[in-house]
């Protein structure tokens, strides 16, 4: 990452020269042409701005991310990926009001664009107006521009189970599982709603898809487990799911749980 920074410092500065550049005399000084070159230039300034803004959301560190996405957003003003960006910081800093409003300046710039209408259908999940989301999420799924509909049918999935509609949260990440069988985040959403629904062995199926490969097993995939088989009445499998539990991540919140008998908790 240092190495990174500095390499976007000297980027900086190199355009920062450029932009002195000048033909003429004092008295008759006018500026360079712009070309395609200095275009591409300022388009890869903005995107590596945004892509530290995004590292920076990532780590919860708001205020630089939102400085960053500024900074992209002075080379590039229109840039949809910023505008979205900066949507989502403001909306992490807490921001709800100044929030909203950019997802719908970013809207009233790049109408029905797909990938603004799925994060509005986010932000407004977050804010438990799931009616609304599901709105954004369903107009972000119908534009042949989406690139990741499964993308959007998991978020949309996942909202139906904030807001306790288990059946059609069940369809939306079967769906989602259908057009990206291999996301571990779909298989393990998808097995938290069929232990609600009390589909135990198809929720026993798609959580051991996650265990089974060491990149994607978690603290969460594994107390799921264990909660599938206490619930189905394996007490022999939930004490193996949960000994692995406590053995791979004893210091997780999962454990503590495992350890209390709390089966009730976590998830669906």
């Amino acid at each position: 990452m240092r190495l990174r920074l500095s390499l976007l410092l000297v980027i900086a500065m190199l355009a920062t020269l450029v932009g002195c550049v000048q033909t003429g005399g004092a008295s008759g000084a006018r500026e360079v042409p712009k070309t395609d070159i200095d275009s591409s230039d300022l388009e890869r300034r903005a995107a590596m701005r945004l892509e530290l803004a995004a590292g920076y959301l990532a780590r919860g560190q708001h205020a630089v991310a939102l400085d960053e996405v500024k900074q992209a957003l002075s080379l590039r003003p229109d840039s949809r990926e910023g505008l979205n960006l900066r949507a989502l910081v403001l909306a992490a800093m807490g921001e709800r009001a100044a929030a909203e409003e950019g997802f719908r300046r970013t809207l009233a710039l790049y109408p029905r664009d797909p990938d603004t209408l799925h994060n509005q259908g986010w932000f407004y999940c977050q804010q438990g107006r799931f009616q609304t989301a599901q709105a954004s999420f369903a107009e972000a799924l119908t534009q042949s521009e989406n690139r990741a509909p499964a993308r959007t049918w998991l978020a949309k999935g996942v909202c139906e189970g904030m807001g306790a509609q288990w059946a059609e949260a069940q369809q939306s990440l079967q769906r989602a599982f259908e057009l990206d069988p291999g996301n571990p985040a779909v298989a393990f959403n998808l097995a938290e709603v069929l232990l609600k629904n009390g589909q135990l062995e198809r929720a026993q199926f798609y959580v051991a898809r996650v265990n089974a490969q060491r990149e994607t097993v978690n603290a969460q995939s594994l107390w799921l487990a264990a909660r599938i088989e206490h619930r189905r009445g394996n007490m022999a499998g939930a004490t193996e799911w949960g000994e692995r539990l406590v053995r791979e991540f004893p210091q997780s919140k999962e454990a503590l749980s495992y350890g209390a008998r709390r089966f009730d908790e976590g998830g669906a």
